[in-house]
């Protein structure tokens, strides 16, 4: 459904006023223009980026530099830091950096991310462990350190950054593919540790032209996957006004939509009885009937139901 920009008039602004934001990855691209609309909406954020190049090669502070002096000559507050996420001492040196400038955090946006295609047969181990430790670990690890901060003042607001190379899966980016798969994970896990604290923590899967991108997106569309276009969706995710915990949404070029993992009736053998691999290859196929399939919310309720039905339970 289409929807237009709606009147300003009477509008309930979004605001970070008094908040502390992290951005990881903020030196370039979706993470430089999440910093800059923060800023720009009140909060006072940590501008991390290591300031490599996209296959995760050298280091540099020019970008978060950068970033940091466009906010701070448009009035803003913020401060640089240059930290690989992909250490756990990264990752406290990141938050550190918050609550030294600033006393506190609120916001954890992980958006740090480095690729290098290649067939998993023919990709060398650095560059899989490369990928994985800064996309998956570096996302923990950044949660990891960024939660005891947040439990402080019950209050917090994390956006992970999964992919479609993993969610529906894309050559040559395996190792990518399976750590952004890490990330539906990491939310259903904490979203249940520390919502009742107030902290939320949600998921975007996000499609834009970035350097990362390139060569990589349908020519046609590419001129309607602006970044800024992703960056609306997170900032609300990442607001007061939010009261999302572990929602998995798809964003790009204007559109988003939740995204939600859906089990099939499927088949319910008697636990009482043998079953064989004879007996799943003949249901097979109504194994994988997903006509009347609903939204998976774990093995154990969902059998609970079938063998109460059946008389066993």
């Amino acid at each position: 459904m289409r929807e237009q920009a709606p009147k300003r008039d009477g509008a309930m602004t979004i605001r970070f006023d008094g908040r502390v934001a992290i951005v990881t990855g903020a030196g370039t691209g979706i993470g430089r223009i999440y910093a800059l609309q923060l800023a720009e909406r009140g909060a006072k954020v940590v501008v991390n980026d290591l300031g490599g190049s996209v296959i995760g090669q050298g280091s540099s502070s020019q970008s978060a530099d950068s970033v940091v002096a466009e906010i701070c000559a448009a009035g803003g507050d913020a401060v640089a830091n240059y930290d690989s996420v992909a250490t756990a001492d990264g990752a406290e040196r990141i938050v550190a950096t918050a609550l030294e400038r600033f006393g506190r955090l609120d916001v954890l946006i992980n958006n740090a991310g480095n690729l290098k295609m290649a067939r998993l047969g023919e990709a060398a181990v650095h560059d899989v462990d490369a990928q994985v430790g800064v996309h998956l670990m570096g996302s923990l690890y950044c949660c990891r350190a960024a939660l005891p901060a947040m439990q402080r003042h019950g209050y917090g607001r994390i956006v992970l950054t999964s992919s479609g190379s993993g969610l529906v899966g894309f050559a040559e980016q395996a190792a990518y593919g399976a750590a952004k798969t890490g990330m539906v994970g990491l939310m259903n896990c904490i979203s249940r540790e520390y919502g009742e604290q107030g902290i939320f923590t949600n998921t975007i899967v996000p499609t834009a032209t970035t350097r990362m991108s390139q060569g990589l997106l349908w020519p046609q569309m590419e001129k309607f996957l602006r970044p800024e276009l992703v960056a609306p969706a997170v900032l609300f995710l990442a607001s007061e006004r939010c009261t999302s915990n572990s929602g998995m949404f798809a964003v790009a070029g204007g559109h988003v939509a939740k995204l939600e993992v859906h089990k099939a009736p499927g088949v319910q053998f008697d636990p009482n009885q043998a079953v064989t691999p004879e007996m799943v290859a003949m249901r097979f196929d109504t194994v994988c009937d997903m006509s009347g399939a609903a939204e998976f919310r774990g093995t154990q309720a969902a059998m609970e139901k079938m063998l109460t039905e059946m008389g066993v339970l």
